[in-house]
């Protein structure tokens, strides 16, 4: 395996953990499709079983396409290593799970993934593991949370689904001045927009279904830290619950890695010009994109961020039906959950990927029922533009009144329809 790592991470995207093939010369990362390893002797498996001696034992404790994928993310974060999982939520609980046990207290930021709420407010409750969900865009709140129990914070920016950024550097020191873990999705933006090692970061989880992937085809995840704490977590959640990774969507994922930099300039590009065109339609209520100047988070671009990633959420002028009968009407939009594919997915958090959410705390997240969420593709963007265009033209306007909107957005310009989607 080569240890070639570059300061540059569209070459890394491409080169780092780069596995020699001596033996035939291949050019494409080769697939170890195999369960276990042979031995050459009882010797050698009861040294590699004692830690006495390096190599493979079994695929769920370690494989060669994977470790080239866990090492090619780990340097593109800037970080130590990596583990890689079979889902993204894999990767969180891997993540909680190692550093959490029971009468242990967490602090989480209030919009997070549904599943990730999911996992945090339902299961852990399981563990006798407590979790406080706070407003983190006035970082005084996570001091506030902090218990003699507390272990670690858990937060995404941009939030999934309301695209809330929050202040890296801030939430990480406060984490370091208690002696906190601090825990950063990074799915939305990846190692090419956003490195939260930059800003004090100890842990930082993928979806790897998402970007990193790219095509819609794999569900993985990815975990980075510290050689002590992948290891930790390797040893513990990984081996003993099992939540690792195949090594053909390993593969898959480094294919796709590949052009991750490339990829992600178009998402950025498309995204801007579409959000730009909603914000400017008099049947869009109000649109949530960090790239834009009326939102909050654009203080953070060419300093924490380099550019607002390729989701984008809005609201309606419109009710129910009229939301329903939109997202109906789109051609090249597929109504779809997920992100980060080549094509353009639109969706309903609270009906979707939200809905382990009850109203009420969906409300307190800042998670309305009218919120509509895309992620934008390849596609040429005039025919985005042009098929959402088409299906915005038809909505019947409701009337709108203006209403409190989370701490983080505008609220000069957020409205909201009586009724909502």
């Amino acid at each position: 395996m080569t240890k070639y790592t570059s300061k540059h991470i569209e070459t890394n995207a491409i080169h780092a953990g780069r596995i020699n093939d001596e033996q035939f010369g291949s050019l494409a990362t080769p697939l170890y499709q195999t369960s276990t390893f042979i031995f050459d002797d009882a010797q050698q498996g009861g040294d590699r079983f004692a830690g006495e001696s390096e190599g493979y034992i079994y695929t769920r404790l370690g494989n060669p396409t994977t470790r080239q994928l866990e090492k090619r993310v780990a340097a593109m974060e800037g970080m130590d290593d990596a583990a890689a999982t079979a889902t993204g939520m894999a990767a969180v609980s891997a993540a909680l799970l190692t550093n959490l046990q029971s009468g242990d207290h967490m602090i989480s930021s209030k919009a997070v993934y549904g599943c990730s709420y999911a996992l945090m407010s339902h299961m852990l409750k399981k563990f006798n593991i407590e979790v406080s969900f706070v407003d983190m865009t006035n970082p005084e709140n996570i001091s506030a949370a902090v218990k003699e129990n507390t272990k670690l914070i858990f937060l995404e920016t941009p939030i999934n689904p309301n695209l809330v950024v929050l202040d890296l550097a801030s939430i990480c020191s406060i984490a370091k001045k208690h002696n906190l873990l601090s825990v950063v999705d990074n799915t939305f933006l990846t190692p090419v927009l956003q490195q939260p090692v930059k800003f004090g970061a100890d842990i930082v989880i993928h979806s790897a279904t998402k970007y990193l992937n790219g095509h819609g085809d794999v569900v993985a995840g990815i975990v980075c830290s510290s050689f002590e704490m992948i290891n930790e977590i390797k040893m513990t959640a990984l081996k003993d619950i099992g939540g690792t990774i195949s090594p053909h969507d390993a593969w898959l994922i480094m294919r796709g890695l590949k052009t991750l930099p490339i990829r992600m300039d178009r998402h950025c590009s498309n995204a801007q010009t579409v959000a730009e065109f909603l914000e400017s339609h008099p049947n869009v209520a109000t649109v949530y994109y960090p790239g834009l100047k009326s939102h909050p988070g654009n203080k953070f671009i060419g300093e924490q961020m380099k550019a607002a990633g390729g989701v984008i959420a809005f609201e309606l002028n419109t009710d129910l039906t009229g939301g329903s009968d939109f997202i109906n009407r789109m051609n090249l939009f597929s109504i779809a959950v997920s992100l980060g594919d080549a094509e353009s997915l639109i969706q309903h958090p609270a009906s979707m990927t939200h809905s382990p959410y009850t109203p009420e705390e969906r409300q307190d997240a800042g998670i309305s029922d009218s919120l509509i969420r895309i992620s934008v593709g390849l596609e040429n963007v005039e025919d985005l533009v042009t098929d959402l265009k088409q299906s915005l033209d038809l909505i019947k306007v409701k009337a709108v009144f203006n209403v409190k909107t989370p701490s983080s957005v505008d609220t000069d310009s957020s409205k909201q329809t009586v009724d909502t989607l």
